[in-house]
């Protein structure tokens, strides 16, 4: 039996399907996201929420003439699905195929790119007040997750939609989850529709008394008061009516005929911004994703090597769990990612202790400036691209006051698949730049536990970053240890280059070193350890016994540790000395394995070992743009 899946080329498509069919479509569906990210990785729970809800939005609009603004976009593959991008859905985060998130660049049923929480009410926003100056006839929508929307940007945009007034719809859909379950009073407020039935009885009486009443405008509008009554107890209708929505909900999202009807009511009503709170199963319709919604949010790429080896996070959360142990005044505060950061164990152990403050960046850092100023040592637990939020309070609310905040920075450099968005390739930039602040970056798993102890130890505003996926399999030291702030680690003497490495790149620097020794180089190289502050003393000793420099890092070149390297040599007046920085040029990275992504940048053993090989005439015509020589 043919697929109707197979049938559907643009939303225009679905328009004339009978709900047999729509209902078969909605099967079709499941089983080619299951298929395709249980193969691919991927983000399949919540993609499996949103099935139903994705049919019925582009039944009742028209995209790409209405734009539909999907928050994250990590819930958007049902979208590409349907709007021209099932045959290339095979290619779903892997190199040179289609995003795991909405973007511009891919389709124009993508008006707005995403992969960070709660920008689609701003950016929906937007689009309505240019359509409205514009003098132009379109629906803008926004769906956004119960997660998300209890952002401060998201309420920032609410506040500021409803003070305007122009028509926008959004979709609130509450499925009790963002990657993990929701937190805070407002989760707790809206999960009363998950979960009372109340609710559905108090309908059941206000139709029972509307129907057996005699008609009459005083005995319809008492039936209506006693129904809004009822339902104003249970539900959070008076927030957003206060904020300047008009509510329509809970209605369920799996039932498309309620989803068409309240989506209608929506695209028809003018007079103000809409709110359609939509109540939602993550992982609906298969089973393994029903019952572990946080498992199956995103499938995660496996370790390359042994499934033995454990992960840069998991030995973050050990380390800490056992400091904890040791320190009753350690807190560990993450934003919505308790699993991502493997804190589970220390949760258990330490409910009090372990804070998830739901996405909610920026809070995450001034909260743990706040608990510093009273003598607590905090941890705050964040992914790399997520701590770009919060630029501000790292520099104002943490640096500024030199407040003990300890910065575990997970994901950082090169994180694959995730794409453009997730990369944490600008960490190193962004951070060196602010006073007070000291950045490093482990080698491996082992040195990652000693440079932890080593921040707790500070007593002063420390970030240790270290990168996705598995360690590089290194036995652990039983013992803690500090390691002396600012210096770094000679690891191979080298007479004709030296070689500076810094985190996940020092690995290859010293397989490159091997490849090089067979060329007839003889190339030197060092563990940095931090990039703020330099080991002054061994980058110059090492600079003026060679008289050439690599630095190799999984960040942008501007700013980064290779452009404090070459700082450093120029401010120290080490003439002569040539340079070469090998990193992420000025470009984003795009999707694919760590492995493919390391190759195209030259920050693997065999690209490390070619650029260096450029330095020597006998091995290469000439030098990398990358190149430079310091001259005083």
């Amino acid at each position: 039996m043919p697929r109707i899946l197979d049938e559907i080329n643009s939303p225009a498509d679905l328009k004339g399907l009978t709900p047999p069919e729509l209902k078969q479509l909605a099967e079709e569906l499941r089983q080619e996201l299951i298929a395709t990210v249980t193969a691919n990785g991927g983000h399949l729970a919540s993609n499996l929420g949103v099935v139903e809800l994705t049919i019925a939005l582009h039944r009742i609009f028209n995209s790409p003439k209405d734009k539909l603004v999907w928050d994250v976009g990590h819930q958007s593959y049902v979208h590409k699905l349907l709007t021209g991008r099932r045959e290339r859905f095979n290619t779903l985060r892997q190199f040179g195929g289609i995003s795991g998130f909405t973007s511009r660049n891919e389709s124009e049923h993508d008006p707005f790119g995403a992969g960070h929480a709660s920008t689609s009410i701003s950016a929906a926003l937007g689009m309505a007040v240019a359509r409205d100056l514009a003098g132009e006839d379109y629906q803008v929508v926004s769906v956004i997750g119960d997660g998300a929307i209890m952002a401060g940007m998201a309420f920032e945009a609410l506040n500021h939609a409803g003070h305007l007034g122009n028509k926008i719809i959004v979709v609130l859909n509450a499925n009790g989850m963002s990657i993990s379950p929701t937190v805070g009073a407002f989760a707790k407020l809206l999960n009363k529709v998950r979960f009372d039935h109340r609710y559905s009885e108090a309908k059941e009486i206000s139709k029972q008394i509307i129907t057996t009443l005699p008609l009459g405008t005083s005995v319809w509008d008492l039936s209506q008061q006693l129904k809004n009554r009822v339902k104003g107890f249970i539900l959070p209708t008076m927030l957003w009516e206060e904020l300047g929505f008009a509510y329509i909900g809970p209605i369920d999202g799996h039932n498309l005929h309620d989803l068409e009807t309240a989506l209608s009511q929506a695209r028809d009503y003018h007079l103000r911004p809409t709110l359609v709170h939509v109540v939602t199963t993550k992982g609906k319709g298969y089973a393994p994703a029903e019952n572990n919604a946080v498992y199956f949010h995103g499938i995660p790429a496996q370790c390359d090597g042994s499934k033995d080896t454990p992960t840069y996070s998991q030995i973050f959360a050990r380390t800490i769990q056992h400091l904890a142990q040791e320190n009753p005044k350690l807190v560990v505060i993450t934003p919505a990612m308790p699993e991502g950061n493997s804190l589970s164990a220390i949760q258990a152990e330490f409910p009090q202790r372990v804070f998830d403050v739901g996405i909610c960046e920026p809070h995450a850092v001034t909260f743990a400036a706040g608990l510093a100023t009273q003598g607590f040592l905090p941890v705050v637990a964040i992914y790399s691209t997520f701590l770009q939020r919060s630029f501000d309070q790292v520099i104002h609310d943490v640096c500024l006051q030199k407040l003990p905040v300890v910065f575990a920075i997970d994901r950082g450099g090169i994180v694959g698949d995730d794409g453009k968005t997730h990369q944490g390739i600008f960490d190193f930039s962004y951070l060196s730049l602010i006073p007070n602040l000291i950045v490093a970056a482990p080698r491996d798993e082992n040195e990652l536990q000693h440079l932890l102890f080593t921040a707790v130890k500070s007593g002063q505003p420390m970030a240790v970053r270290y990168p996705r996926g598995c360690g590089t399999g290194v036995a652990l030291d039983e013992e803690l240890r500090e390691i002396p702030l600012g210096k770094g680690e000679l690891l191979k003497a080298g007479s004709d280059v030296t070689v500076l490495a810094i985190g996940a790149t020092v690995a290859p620097a010293l397989a490159a070193a091997e490849e090089l020794a067979a060329a007839g180089i003889n190339a030197g190289v060092v563990n940095a350890r931090f990039v703020k502050p330099l080991d002054i003393e061994l980058i110059v000793t090492l600079a003026k016994q060679t008289g050439r420099i690599v630095t190799v890092e999984e960040n942008t070149l501007n700013g980064g540790f290779g452009t404090s390297v070459v700082s450093l040599l120029q401010k120290e007046n080490i003439a002569g000395v040539q340079v070469m920085t090998l990193g992420i040029p000025d470009e984003f990275v795009e999707q694919g394995t760590q492995a493919i992504l390391r190759a195209k940048y030259n920050l693997d053993a065999d690209g490390i070992a070619r650029q260096v090989m450029t330095m020597f005439p006998e091995h290469a015509a000439s030098s990398p743009d990358t190149a430079v020589i310091i001259r005083t």
